[in-house]
C-alpha cells in the first residue's frame, strides 16, 4: 500500500497524487464510465490535472477527495470524495467513481461508499451524507442502500442523457441512522 489513509477489506483510498490525472482523463472520456456522473463534456489532461491539483493542494476544507486502490496488485481503480462539506450544517455531498470498468460489480463502489460514511462521522463529525443518483443507475443505487442510504425526494426529469429525460434520486443518511445500523453489525 502506497500512503493510505483509509484502509478496507479488499480496498484502500489514499490522497489524490498529481500522477493520478492520465488515468483520470481515460476514465472520463469514456462515456460508459461517465453515464452515471454529471459530466457532459470532454475532459483534457489539463482539466484533470487541476482537478489532481485542487484534490492535493489541500486548500479547499469544503472537500475531501481520494482515489481508490485496489489492495491486490496496487491498482488505481476510482475517485470518491465528500464535496460541498458545510461545517455549519454538518453535512456534505458523496460522490465515487469506479473508473477502471473491469472492476465493477465486485464490489468496490460499495466498500469505498461505506468507508466515506464511516470518515464522515467518526473523523469529520458530520451529520449528514447526501448524494444524487440517475434513476438507471442500478447498481450505484444499490451501493447506496447497502451502506444505508434512503430515498429522500426524486427529481422528476431532471436530466437529459441518451436522447431522454430521467428522473434524478436524491438519497441521505443521517449519522444516527448509521450508528443504530453499527451497532446492530456489532450484536
Amino acid at each position: 500500500m502506497k500512503d493510505p489513509a483509509i484502509v478496507g477489506r479488499s480496498i484502500y483510498l489514499r490522497p489524490v497524487e498529481r500522477g493520478d490525472a492520465d488515468e483520470f482523463q481515460t476514465w472520463m472520456n469514456d462515456q460508459e464510465v461517465v453515464r452515471n456522473l454529471l459530466i457532459h463534456r470532454p475532459m483534457t489532461r489539463d482539466d484533470e490535472m487541476r482537478f489532481a491539483e485542487r484534490a492535493t493542494s489541500g486548500g479547499d476544507p469544503s472537500e475531501a477527495i481520494f482515489s481508490i486502490v485496489r489492495r491486490r496488485g496496487d491498482l488505481l481503480i476510482g475517485t470518491t470524495g465528500l464535496h460541498g462539506i458545510d461545517w455549519r450544517r454538518r453535512s456534505a455531498c458523496f460522490g465515487i467513481d469506479i473508473g477502471r470498468k473491469e472492476e465493477w460489480g465486485k464490489g468496490f463502489g460499495t466498500e469505498a461508499t461505506s468507508l466515506m460514511v464511516e470518515y464522515a462521522f467518526r473523523t469529520l463529525n458530520l451529520n449528514r451524507v447526501w448524494l444524487t443518483v440517475y434513476e438507471f443507475n442500478d447498481r450505484g443505487r444499490g451501493a447506496y442502500e447497502r451502506v444505508g442510504f434512503r430515498r429522500e425526494a426524486t427529481l422528476r426529469q431532471d436530466s437529459y442523457r441518451d436522447g431522454r429525460f430521467w428522473d434524478v434520486h436524491h438519497m441521505g443518511i443521517l449519522r444516527p441512522e448509521w450508528e443504530r445500523a453499527q451497532r446492530k453489525k456489532k450484536s
